[in-house]
């Protein structure tokens, strides 16, 4: 059985969950990391130097990278459907991962530090607007890409779709209130987030509130 080391309040770990449980694959998840430790044991070390979650063990086959994770399991588990077998749609859910991974994870963490694990007295909301602003330009490109599509690629949900999703769950329940930071309107974008979590393979995932 696939196993899976993570905690479910991390985005990355969302991604690889939301992905087997799409897929229907089973799998056993273990706590790891934040308030669970075990990260920075000489096992856990083992499977991943970076010592961050999450980390899979598939009938031997130990990953980390929540995105690589998540294109492994897709092309094995559903090569044609979650994956697309196109070799250029393909190349745009990957781009879509990469555009997740190298521009929307650096200012949505430091929102997530600033904001959500900050206790509200002790919050800058000026040293928070830079990365605000940078998120919310990030995410109107998203917003940009859905105009009249219901998924990012094709017809269907792909891994375009996972990893930015829960970064728009972040995005959309993320508490403002007393830092004078306002959402920009993005109705794209919140349309087809709305769409996604609704799915039953989403139910259980992505906590709210966050923390």
């Amino acid at each position: 059985m696939l196993k899976v080391w993570g905690r479910i309040n991390s985005v990355n770990v969302e991604k690889v969950i939301w992905t087997a449980q799409e897929l229907g694959i089973p799998f056993e998840r273990i706590e790891a990391g934040g308030a669970f430790g075990v990260v920075d044991t000489p096992d856990f070390r083992a499977m991943n130097p970076v010592g961050r979650v999450p980390v899979i063990e598939d009938d031997g086959f130990v990953l980390w990278e929540s995105n690589a994770i998540v294109r492994y399991l897709a092309t094995r588990h559903g090569l044609g459907t979650l994956m697309p077998s196109d070799l250029q749609a393909q190349a745009e859910a990957g781009r879509w991962m990469d555009f997740q991974l190298g521009t929307v994870a650096a200012p949505l963490s430091a929102l997530t530090w600033g904001i959500v694990r900050t206790a509200p007295d002790k919050r800058d909301p000026k040293a928070l607007a830079p990365a605000f602003a940078s998120l919310g330009a990030a995410l109107a490109i998203v917003e940009a890409a859905l105009a009249g599509r219901t998924y990012l690629v094709g017809e269907s949900l792909t891994v375009a779709d996972i990893p930015l999703a829960c970064c728009a769950h972040r995005w959309f329940n993320m508490p403002l209130e007393g830092t004078g930071l306002e959402r920009p309107d993005l109705p794209n974008l919140a349309a087809w987030y709305g769409r996604l979590k609704a799915r039953p393979a989403v139910q259980g995932l992505m906590p709210t509130p966050l923390t």
